[in-house]
């Protein structure tokens, strides 16, 4: 079976239009998403691009803020506090990688968690790991919890094995692989025998960074493939996982391009939403997939 991001992302774009809806017949302003770009990275100008094409359809209202590549931490924490104390930005979004003049640390500890819509702040990093749901989690974790319930995959008392343990994927997925009573297995490069820990999992999700990494000997036939890595080789877009040699081989998988990045996206403008509705006393945004 071959998982899909579209629908899932479909599903919750229309959720996000009924939350704008509904924020509109009840007289309050539109949601609004601050975008902050430093520098003017071709990668960051196409992404953005993208978010306020997204943002129009969906009803989000979007504003970007793009300051030089040079500019001091003093003049951008200028710059980042103007939005903390907006009250008409719910969402703020800032690319990365910084340069190094700014300290990224300092800059996480100072956007506001509850419009933090990409999981920066320790603050909501901490909610993760302390089953808080008030928190905003990061998007790519959160959008392999969406896919694999869209398409109606049991977690509970699951074995799932989690190759990645970052703080933006692997760590905070586990978590909330648990909250759904997964039982989790986080791997990394130095993993023994990984093809035999892959292979005991019911649902394998890869974040490795290598391009067709995985062949038909991390999987059985009954393997749930979950391919988050983004790759590219000889100028095409691939994932960790050997598509071609795996796909047939393996009860469902993800396609990359096409799949956790296209939920990812939507995530992204969901946050925005969630976030509005913390600012207003909500504590909790809860999806109906």
């Amino acid at each position: 079976m071959l998982l899909k991001g579209k629908p899932v992302a479909d599903k919750i774009k229309e959720e996000i239009i009924k939350a704008v809806e509904e924020r509109k017949n009840a007289g309050g302003a539109p949601p609004k998403l601050a975008v902050l770009r430093v520098g003017e990275r071709a990668d960051d100008v196409a992404y953005e691009t993208r978010i306020l094409k997204n943002c129009a359809e969906l009803g989000i209202e979007a504003e970007v803020t793009a300051v030089d590549f040079d500019i001091s931490m003093i003049d951008f924490m200028v710059v980042l506090n103007s939005l903390n104390e907006d009250t008409k930005t719910h969402g703020i979004l800032i690319f990365r990688p910084l340069p190094r003049q700014l300290d990224m640390e300092a800059i996480s500890r100072a956007i506001k968690p509850e419009k933090d819509i990409d999981c920066m702040s320790p603050v909501n990093a901490e909610k993760i790991f302390t089953g808080d749901q008030s928190g905003i989690p990061p998007c790519t974790p959160e959008a392999v919890i969406e896919l694999l319930k869209y398409y109606q995959y049991e977690l509970n008392g699951k074995n799932v094995a989690v190759v990645n343990r970052s703080m933006v994927l692997g760590k905070p997925l586990s978590m909330l692989l648990l909250a759904e009573n997964a039982t989790v297995t986080i791997c990394h490069s130095k993993t023994k025998d990984l093809p035999r820990v892959t292979s005991a999992a019911e649902i394998v999700v890869t974040g490795v960074g290598k391009g067709k990494f995985f062949g038909k000997n991390y999987f059985t036939e009954h393997s749930i493939v979950i391919d988050v890595g983004i790759n590219t080789e000889d100028g095409i877009l691939c994932g960790d996982v050997d598509f071609k040699g795996v796909s047939e081989s393996v009860a469902a998988i993800t396609p990359v391009p096409g799949g956790v990045g296209t939920v990812t996206s939507m995530i992204l403008l969901a946050h925005v939403i969630r976030a509005m509705k913390l600012q207003q006393g909500e504590t909790q945004w809860k999806r109906n997939l």
